[in-house]
C-alpha cells in the first residue's frame, strides 16, 4: 500500500460539496458533521490509486486487508453519537485515521485505538502531517478499550463486533454514548446510552457491514 501526499485542489473540494449533498439528500441533518466531512480531504487517507473515486459514498480498501468506511456511514455513526466540543472520545479502530480526523474536527478529545500495526504507524505519521492532533493514538486490542483514560463520554467502534465488550460499556461514562456495529458479515449498528451505573438504554438504528472487529486472545 503506497500512500503520497497529493495537493488538496479546488476539483477535490468541489468534490467534497457534491458529496456532501449526497449525504444530505440520504438523511443526514447534523450540519456540523456535514460541515466537517466538506473540509477533510479523504483522498490522503486513502491508497494514491483510489484518489479520482475518493469522494464517491463507497468504501475503499486500505492496507491490512481493512477499509475505509463509506461516508455515509462515517457521517450516520458521528451524527448518533452527537459529539460536542471538549468530549473525550474513544474511538476503535483507527484505519488510516479519517473517523479520527472527523472527530478531531468535531472538537473532541480523542483516543483511538488499533489493532494492526500498519495501519497504526500510518495514522501516526498522515493524522499530524495534515494538521489533526487527536490526544492519543494506541496501539493495542479495541475489546479492551482504555480504562486509564476512562470514563469517555463518547464511544465510537468502527468495525463489527461479535458482541458489546462490556469494558466498553464500564468505561462509558453517565449520560455518554456508545455506538457500535454488532454481529457477523451483516451488523446492526446499536446505540448505547449510559443512564446510570448500572442502567443503559439500547437502540437500534439499521443494518450495515463492517469488517469484522479483532481481539488480542493472548
Amino acid at each position: 500500500m503506497y500512500f503520497y501526499l497529493v495537493v488538496d485542489s479546488t476539483k477535490h473540494q468541489g468534490m467534497r460539496r457534491h458529496l456532501v449533498e449526497q449525504l444530505r439528500n440520504k438523511g443526514i441533518t447534523d450540519e456540523r458533521v456535514l460541515s466537517v466531512i466538506a473540509q477533510i480531504p479523504r483522498h490522503l487517507f486513502m491508497d494514491s490509486g483510489f484518489e479520482s473515486h475518493a469522494y464517491q459514498d463507497k468504501a475503499f480498501p486500505i492496507a491490512a486487508e481493512q477499509t475505509i468506511s463509506q461516508p455515509y456511514t462515517v457521517a450516520f455513526q458521528s451524527q448518533l453519537l452527537e459529539v460536542k466540543p471538549n468530549h473525550n472520545v474513544l474511538e476503535i479502530g483507527t484505519g488510516s485515521g479519517y473517523q479520527t480526523a472527523v472527530l478531531t474536527l468535531l472538537e473532541a478529545v480523542v483516543f483511538s485505538i488499533e489493532r494492526q500495526h500498519k495501519l497504526y504507524r500510518y495514522s501516526m505519521r498522515q493524522l499530524p502531517k495534515l494538521g489533526y492532533r487527536p490526544k492519543k493514538l494506541v496501539f493495542g486490542d479495541g475489546y479492551k478499550g482504555l480504562p486509564d483514560h476512562a470514563p469517555f463520554d463518547r464511544i465510537l467502534v468502527t468495525a463489527g463486533a461479535k458482541e458489546v465488550p462490556k469494558p466498553l460499556l464500564e468505561q462509558l461514562a453517565i449520560g455518554g454514548r456508545l455506538v457500535i456495529p454488532v454481529g457477523t458479515g451483516t451488523q446492526e449498528m446499536i446505540l448505547f446510552v449510559r443512564k446510570s451505573a448500572k442502567e443503559f438504554e439500547k437502540q437500534t438504528h439499521g443494518t450495515f457491514r463492517f469488517v469484522p472487529m479483532l481481539e488480542d486472545k493472548n
